[in-house]
């Protein structure tokens, strides 16, 4: 299975609770995490494939950043 990586400024669980919706309705319902241990807070996202400006899109539209690493 492909994954693809963002670097992020997902920074806590409050965070990560925001973003959830919006990652669920594009990635999908169990199919991404963010790290929050790594100080990139790094999101991973399983088979993105063409989807990664999507991904992009909704972790902004969320009032994140992301960037592909």
């Amino acid at each position: 299975m492909e994954q693809v990586k963002f670097k992020t400024n997902i920074r806590c669980s409050g965070c990560v609770a925001t973003v959830t919706p919006y990652l669920n309705e594009t990635a999908g319902n169990g199919r991404w995490n963010v790290d929050l241990n790594d100080p990139a807070r790094t999101l991973t996202v399983s088979a993105v494939g063409e989807k990664q400006q999507a991904i992009i899109k909704a972790v902004e539209k969320a009032g994140f950043k992301a960037e592909a690493i």
